[in-house]
């Protein structure tokens, strides 16, 4: 029998989980150092099979040992599964939360368990983006104080396995942090299906429609990322006085498109903030 202790031991084996596990082993992560449980046994031992990772049976067998747990289950069960756990996670662990809505407080009142000292967790909570299934993510992470060095270290390695990765020193940062990127993928693609139904309106059809407008959100963004100046200029440079794209431009502009967009995250931010109270420990 496969010897069930792991390095990175993964609790939720969803799409998130298998991709991070992805980009994990296709940046020379050893399978075997790779953990996973999961309620749904038949998808978990689909992934252990084509990845190579270890299927654990249950959630307590995949943290024994382990150094890096990473908690990838929904929000509305973080409690029970983080309750249940609390005593059976090496004390030394290092925790990763890339649960919607849920405090690193919350998290640490979960996890005390047993410990009559009330210590706390080394914990950091990460919201990463659904581009990370194309190793192409965006994930912003915040650390307590209980991080060290080393640890933050292993986290950044960790997401940066599915894109990039950036630190934010408050909490309160991850909640601007799910309006911009966490949320994000679905502005882009709000807008992308806009401009294919305009297109197919004008009499393309759907299939070329969706072509170009998907070529060019792709385009547009992998140009801002190779330029040396900022999306503003990038804007100005396509933006020919009296032009094509100036008539465009000057009807979003007229129809409050900047507007509509900050009230939209603004909107998503304080549902992230709501979410941390409706979903966190209240005791």
């Amino acid at each position: 029998m496969q010897d069930s202790s792991a390095a990175i031991a993964f609790i939720g084996a969803g799409n998130m989980a298998s991709s991070i596990i992805g980009g994990l082993i296709a940046n020379g992560f050893a399978p075997d150092n790779i953990i996973a449980s999961d309620p749904h046994a038949e998808s978990l031992q689909a992934l252990a099979t084509k990845s190579g990772i270890i299927a654990a049976a249950d959630n307590n067998q995949a943290v024994q040992n382990a150094e890096v747990v990473i908690l990838a289950v929904k929000p509305q069960v973080m409690g029970a599964v983080c309750e249940a756990l609390a005593d059976a996670i090496p004390s030394s662990a290092l925790i990763i939360s890339i649960a919607a809505g849920i405090t690193c407080g919350s998290l640490n009142q979960w996890l005390r368990g047993s410990r009559p000292d009330n210590s706390t967790r080394p914990l950091v909570r990460c919201m990463p983006n659904t581009p990370a299934l194309v190793l192409a993510g965006a994930s912003a992470l915040y650390a307590t104080a209980e991080v060290d060095i080393e640890q933050r270290a292993k986290a950044q390695a960790i997401l940066a396995a599915v894109g990039s990765v950036d630190w934010v020193s408050s909490e309160t940062d991850i909640d601007a942090v799910t309006a911009v990127s966490g949320s994000g993928p679905a502005y882009f693609f709000l807008l992308m299906e806009a401009m294919i139904d305009s297109g197919v309106a004008q009499g393309l059809t759907r299939d070329t429609a969706t072509t170009l407008a998907l070529q060019t959100a792709y385009g547009a963004a992998k140009l801002a990322k190779n330029s040396d100046v900022d999306v503003a200029e990038l804007r100005r440079r396509v933006t020919s006085p009296n032009g094509t794209t100036h008539e465009a431009i000057e009807s979003f502009e007229k129809n409050g498109f900047r507007t509509i967009v900050d009230q939209a995250m603004v909107a998503c931010a304080d549902r992230s903030r709501s979410l941390a109270l409706e979903l966190g420990d209240t005791k």
